[in-house]
C-alpha cells in the first residue's frame, strides 16, 4: 500500500494530460482523494479508454458533476453515536475507518472515504455496549472504509468484543480488499485470527465487491481461496455501473465467475446517486431491469440467487421488474417495519434512477401483488 498510485503527478506516468486536464483532475483529488494499489493499477489496459477497471480506480472529469447527495441512505439520521448506525431491526453497522486500499470513484461514502471525518469508531467498547442492550442486533456488518486494511491488532480487537456478545450469531466485513488488494490475504497471521474466530457455530462473513471478471485473476482466486480455507464465508455486492458492467454478457459472465471460485452472488445494487457519482456512473432503472433479466438467461440457479437492490433512505428495495408499464418493487429490508415484504409499484419512467425520480410520489401497496421475476 505504501507504493499506491495516490497523486496526479504520478498519475501522469500513465496517461497523457492536458494543463486543464490535470488542474481539474487536482481539484477533484483535492476534494476526493485517489488511492490505487499498484496490484489493481496492473490490471488496467491503458490502451483502452472504456477498461472498466481505469472507470472505478482513476478520476474522471465526470466527476465534476454535482448531481445527488452524499447521503442517499440516511445514514446520518441512523446514527447512534460516532461510527455506529442502525437502520434494520437486527443489524449494527460499524463504520471501522476512513481508509481503503484503493479509492473507488462509485464510492457511495465519498463524503468520508480518506477525508478527516467524525463518523469513524471512536470507542469500540460503546457501540458493543449499545448492542448489548438492543438484544434484538443479532449480527454486525464492520464497514468503513474498508477494515481489511486496519491492523491485525486492530482487527482482532474488534471480533473479540463482538464475539463476546452472546446475542451476535455472525459478524460480516465489508471488504473490497479481496478485489483490490488480494495480498492481504496471503498473511498468516490475518487468517489465523479469522479462522480463531469463525467458529461452526457462528460465522465470519467478508462481503466482498467484484464489479467485472477482469477484477477475478489468480491473485484474487487465492485471496478467495485463502479466507474459504480461514472458515470465513464470502459473498458478493455488485454494483451496477454504466460503462463497467451495464452489459448482460458482461454481468453474466462475472456472476457465473464468481460461483465457480466459492463467492455467493448475493446484491447488485441499483448505483446510489451520490455527487460526482451519479452523472458518472448509474443506469437508469429500467434499463437495469433488462440488462438483469437477459443476464439471467445465461446465468446457472446459483449465479442467478442475488437481488437486485436499491438501498434506499426507506430501507433495501429490492427491484423486482416491469409488468403492464409499471415498475414493481418489493421492501427486502425496511427501517420502518411494517413496510417489510410490501411490495410497490410505479409507473413506467425511462429516465428514472432512484425511487425519488418517479413523478408519482405516493407508495401503492399491493396486498397480493404477483412476484414477478
Amino acid at each position: 500500500m505504501e507504493n499506491s498510485i495516490c497523486t496526479i503527478e504520478q498519475l501522469k506516468n500513465f496517461i497523457d494530460l492536458s494543463p486543464k486536464e490535470e488542474k481539474k483532475l487536482k481539484q477533484i483529488t483535492n476534494k476526493h482523494p485517489m488511492c490505487v494499489t499498484p496490484y489493481y493499477l496492473s490490471l488496467i489496459d491503458w490502451d483502452d479508454p472504456d477498461d472498466p477497471i481505469r472507470k472505478m480506480a482513476i478520476p474522471s472529469l465526470n466527476e465534476l458533476n454535482l448531481q445527488g447527495s452524499y447521503d442517499t441512505s440516511g445514514e446520518a439520521e441512523n446514527t447512534k453515536m460516532s461510527g455506529l448506525q442502525h437502520k434494520y431491526h437486527e443489524t449494527a453497522l460499524i463504520l471501522a475507518t476512513n481508509k481503503c486500499a484503493t479509492y473507488c470513484r462509485h464510492c457511495f461514502r465519498k463524503r468520508l472515504v480518506g477525508l478527516q471525518t467524525k463518523e469513524i469508531i471512536e470507542r469500540l467498547e460503546d457501540a458493543a455496549e449499545y448492542i448489548k442492550q438492543h438484544e434484538h442486533v443479532n449480527n454486525v456488518l464492520v464497514s468503513g472504509g474498508d477494515p481489511l486494511v486496519l491492523e491485525n491488532g486492530i482487527i482482532e480487537q474488534i471480533l473479540s468484543i463482538l464475539s463476546d456478545i452472546p446475542q451476535i450469531k455472525f459478524i460480516r466485513f465489508g471488504s473490497r480488499a479481496p478485489v483490490t488488494f488480494p495480498s492481504r490475504f496471503e498473511d498468516d497471521e490475518l487468517l489465523s485470527i479469522l479462522s480463531r474466530y469463525s467458529r461452526p457455530d457462528r460465522r465470519i462473513y467478508v462481503v466482498t465487491q467484484f464489479n467485472h471478471s477482469n477484477e477475478i485473476t489468480k491473485q484474487s482466486i487465492k485471496a478467495v481461496d485463502n479466507l474459504i480455507k480461514s472458515g470465513v464465508i464470502v459473498n458478493n455486492q455488485a454494483v451496477l455501473l454504466k460503462g463497467v458492467n451495464d452489459n448482460p454478457m458482461t454481468l453474466a459472465n462475472l456472476l457465473n465467475s464468481l460461483v465457480s471460485i466459492g463467492v455467493n452472488p448475493y446484491y447488485i445494487f441499483q448505483c446510489r446517486p451520490v455527487k460526482r457519482v451519479k452523472h458518472n456512473f448509474q443506469v437508469p432503472l429500467c434499463k437495469g431491469i433488462e440488462i438483469i433479466e437477459k443476464a439471467k438467461e445465461h446465468c446457472n440457479g446459483h449465479s442467478k440467487r442475488f437481488k437486485y437492490i436499491m438501498s434506499h433512505i426507506t430501507g433495501k428495495i429490492e427491484i423486482l421488474g416491469i409488468f403492464d408499464d409499471e415498475i414493481y418493487f418489493k421492501y427486502h429490508q425496511a427501517k420502518n417495519r411494517k413496510n417489510l415484504g410490501k411490495i410497490f409499484k410505479r409507473p413506467v419512467d425511462e429516465s428514472a434512477g432512484w425511487l425519488d425520480d418517479f413523478k408519482s410520489t405516493s407508495v401503492r401497496v399491493l396486498d397480493a401483488a404477483p412476484y414477478l421475476l
